[in-house]
């Protein structure tokens, strides 16, 4: 019996379906945990750069104010 049957035509492309999906399930797993360290790295940088805004706001708040005839001399 050299020729397959249909029914292990069917077996047999039925596990590679499993097997594919077993690896998508995979990717996946690893993906969303790539998603969440990146979404985690860009909440700890929106936190950094408001603090330096912060400071930076400070900063300018501290600089003297030029007057409208220092401009002029």
């Amino acid at each position: 019996m050299t020729n397959p049957t249909t029914v292990d035509q069917i077996a047999e492309r039925v596990e590679h379906l499993l097997l594919r999906h077993e690896e998508l399930q995979k990717t996946n797993a690893l993906l969303l945990q790539q998603v969440l360290a990146v979404s985690h790295e860009r909440d700890l940088l929106k936190s950094k750069l408001a603090a330096a805004r912060s400071r930076v706001d400070a900063l300018i708040e501290r600089l003297p104010q030029n007057s409208s005839s220092d401009t002029d001399a």
